[in-house]
């Protein structure tokens, strides 16, 4: 009888992780699809700016409320049952979108489409968790993470062409795609044994996990990672080209996709990394590199150098994202079912998304840009000194 893939020594991963892979690109070239049209679709309903970003408002909201609640249900039911389930959820609302006829219609839809979102994260997480070896969780989270990068930024790019022929064309695409999902992607994470979540494995609870130092350090690390990737860089950048480089819109987008390719330059690395030498040296050496250079993002004049930075920025959080997921995963071990934990993890990042423009945002309308970047770095690398202090989660090296 054939070993299982999470023998140590194997070097292969399981045919799961593939799917998982496939299915986070597909997903997030789905998502990069709406992103860029759904606030100039808002506005045609007649509302102002405030109520057309509003849109996007909710679904982090709602993300953020239910994240909770989707992780019990992860918990009870299985991974599999949630993940087709918050797919399905998310295919229906964003193929309303392309039928509202009012402005109301949008908040709800997209409130419901945050509470699947969020279903259908925990549960791949928790899949890609539980069917990772130990030794190869760095690399299989580097590799979740790279098919999420590059459809979010190949996205975008067909979402402009669709929304220039309709602009419900890119709704009706990304429920397509996630149906395609369900419908390929389910029967695949179905071993021939049986689904994968078959025989419920053990539960691992938020306030058992929260007392392990590095989970604590992973909430810390992704808090700050929200704060500075998903808030404060795509919140603040635009304004910093044109108010203090004066330099126009386009340019922002140039600073972004910098600070991406960075990221992907460095995301595939970090996970073999985080499997050969342990979770902490990546993490903390991200941490460091991201925190002191987007700390000085705010004081640079010269348009070349704010590029630099960004790419340099990029290149410390692409080392950042797969050790940290890997810890996490460490820490629930390789049999349990941890949707609680990989909520609370979640919410750490989104409340960071949140908190962080409202707190830079008004830091840089007192102070200017550059205490709101230096905040934001200050908190990567205070990030960075309590993962100095957690211990290692790697088992071999535990």
């Amino acid at each position: 009888m054939p070993e299982p893939p999470s023998v140590r020594g194997a070097t292969a991963l399981p045919r799961e992780i593939g799917v998982l892979v496939g299915s986070a690109f597909a997903i997030a070239i789905g998502f990069g699809l709406v992103a860029p049209v759904l606030p100039a679709f808002a506005r045609s309903f007649d509302v102002g700016v405030t109520a057309a970003a509003a849109v996007i408002s909710v679904f982090a909201f709602s993300r953020l409320v239910f994240a909770p609640l989707s992780g019990t249900v992860v918990g009870r039911l299985g991974e599999l049952r949630v993940f087709v389930a918050g797919l399905a959820v998310v295919a229906v609302t964003t193929a309303g979108l392309a039928f509202a006829t009012a402005y109301w219609q949008l908040i709800a839809l997209r409130l419901v489409a945050g509470v699947g979102s969020t279903m259908f994260t925990i549960s791949a997480v928790s899949l890609l968790v539980r069917l990772s070896p130990p030794h190869l969780r760095g690399r299989a989270t580097s590799l979740w993470a790279t098919g999420f990068l590059l459809g979010n930024i190949a996205g975008p790019l067909l979402g402009g062409t669709l929304a220039a022929i309709d602009v419900r064309a890119p709704f009706l695409i990304y429920a397509a795609l996630l149906v395609l999902v369900i419908v390929v992607g389910g029967p695949l994470l179905r071993r021939p044994e049986g689904p994968v979540d078959e025989a419920p494995p053990p539960r691992i609870r938020f306030r058992d996990a929260v007392r392990h130092r590095a989970y604590r350090a992973s909430l810390a690390g992704n808090f700050a990672n929200g704060w500075a990737v998903f808030g404060v860089r795509i919140a603040l950048v635009p304004l910093v080209v044109v108010e203090a480089l004066g330099r126009e819109d386009a340019f922002g987008g140039i600073a972004l996709s910098v600070f991406a390719a960075g990221n992907a330059a460095t995301l595939l690395l970090a996970g073999r990394l985080a499997d050969r030498s342990g979770r902490r040296p990546p993490l903390i050496a991200g941490l460091a590199v991201s925190g002191a250079s987007t700390a000085v993002l705010g004081w640079v004049l010269d348009p070349w150098m704010f590029l630099a930075l960004s790419l340099v920025a990029g290149l410390g959080s692409g080392l950042v994202n797969p050790p940290l997921n890997a810890a996490v995963a460490d820490v629930i071990g390789e049999r349990a079912r941890g949707g609680s934990v990989l909520a609370g993890f979640q919410m750490a990042a989104d409340l960071g998304a949140i908190a962080g423009p409202l707190v830079a945002g008004a830091l840089a309308e007192v102070w200017g840009y550059g205490p709101a970047f230096a905040v934001t770095g200050v908190l990567s690398l205070v990030a960075a000194l309590v993962w100095w202090r957690a211990p290692e989660t790697l088992p071999s090296r535990s």
